[in-house]
């Protein structure tokens, strides 16, 4: 597993051992980076279930000025500390680590006054009840910026229920078994 683009080209990413996390490919990455590309320079960035931090990894390589890292698992935890420490980042980033999930995580940033400009998901494929949790909470807590995009990773066979609350899906990209859902959140009116 490998950086794709941007000021960490080519460097190498640690996975964690075990089958606790299935990291997400070079190719899904490359396709949802091609997406988010003109958005992602200066944007606060959200890499929830984040195992390895690769895609948060690739967010900071393409110029996000910051990323949030939530992770339950200790062993990608200490994966993704361990890369954060190979690419010398030492600001610019935040870990959290609760064997409860995402939930504690988007809490903790909603009551320090944090708005996300983009936020990735991709829990485990069977934590379908937790996942519509975090996509719950993503649209009630007030932890997403005007304009926001939130996508989801998921199996291609089992999408998402619905839109979470105050967002719109807007784009559907399948790559073999795995699909990626793009959702917005609507910017404020004038």
């Amino acid at each position: 597993m490998r950086i794709i683009a941007g000021q960490f080209r080519s460097r190498k990413l640690v996975a964690p051992n075990g089958l606790e996390t299935r990291p997400t490919s070079d190719r899904l990455r490359e396709t949802l980076f091609n997406v988010l590309q003109p958005r992602i320079a200066g944007a606060i960035f959200a890499d929830l279930y984040a195992g390895s931090g690769a895609v948060g990894f690739e967010a900071l390589s393409r110029g996000a000025k910051y990323a949030h890292f939530a992770e339950n698992s200790k062993p990608a935890l200490i994966a993704l500390r361990e890369n954060a420490r190979s690419l010398g980042l030492t600001e610019g980033v935040e870990y959290g680590v609760d064997l409860r999930g995402a939930e504690p995580a988007l809490r903790a940033m909603a009551a320090a006054g944090t708005t996300l400009d983009l936020v990735f998901l991709d829990p485990p494929y069977e934590a379908v009840r937790e996942f519509s949790a975090t996509q719950r909470l993503l649209g009630e807590l007030p932890v997403l910026a005007a304009g926001a995009i939130v996508i989801a990773e998921h199996a291609r066979r089992q999408p998402p229920d619905a839109a979470p609350a105050g967002l719109v899906r807007y784009r559907l990209l399948q790559q073999g078994d795995v699909a990626l859902s793009f959702y917005a959140k609507p910017a404020e009116s004038a």
